[in-house]
């Protein structure tokens, strides 16, 4: 017998969750905001996506009582040594600025003003994603996924959340602020990583 299909995610982004939900649509799995449940946000002391996805899906299965879905995503620029990584949705407050996607967006620029050789902006979007079926869950299921592209000196696009403007997709011919979301959830860092959970979810789960 498989699981209720509704699982909390570990997260209250709106369009995070409206990405998730489609992403999830085939296992006919209906996903739920922590917030929606009164569940605060977990820390995220980690220095890994992976560790912290797995605190914030443990977290929101033991205070709801469902199974649980958590992503860690950002973005990896390797000019700066792999930030602002872990601490994307913050990375403007580590230099005394508002958290906001214009403030991350406006610092991440700033901090590559001087690399603009060929290959100095290349960057990646990282997404681990985990769900668990219960807080003491020992099997829980985990999916990476990465999406190579190369940091635009000024935002791009109106469309999609955090570093999207910033984010040009060579094999897109353009920022993935520019796409639909349509387009993004075919071949974004998420979809793959979704993919990837999705085909866990069926296989372990039992589901869809």
């Amino acid at each position: 017998m498989g699981l209720p299909t509704t699982v909390v995610l570990a997260s209250n982004n709106a369009k995070k969750l409206a990405e998730l939900q489609a992403l999830f649509a085939p296992l006919g799995v209906s996903l739920v905001t922590q917030g929606s449940l009164g569940i605060v946000e977990a820390e995220e002391p980690f220095d890994s996506f992976v560790e912290n996805a797995l605190t914030k899906a443990r977290h929101a299965a033991v205070l709801s009582g469902l199974p649980a879905l958590a992503d860690d995503s950002g973005l990896v620029v390797e000019a700066l040594a792999g930030a602002p990584g872990v601490l994307s949705a913050r990375y403007a407050t580590l230099f005394g600025e508002p958290k906001t996607d214009a403030d991350n967006n406006r610092v991440l620029l700033e901090k590559l003003a001087l690399f603009n050789a060929p290959g100095q902006r290349a960057g990646r979007f990282v997404c681990a994603l985990v769900a668990v079926k219960s807080a003491a869950d020992p099997e829980p299921l985990i999916a990476m996924g990465r999406w190579q592209g190369r940091i635009l000196p000024a935002p791009l696009g109106e469309g999609g959340f955090g570093y999207d403007p910033l984010m040009f997709i060579a094999e897109m011919g353009r920022s993935v602020a520019q796409m639909s979301a349509e387009e993004k959830n075919r071949c974004s860092h998420r979809a793959i990583a979704a993919a990837a959970l999705v085909q866990q979810m069926r296989e372990v789960w039992h589901l869809g």
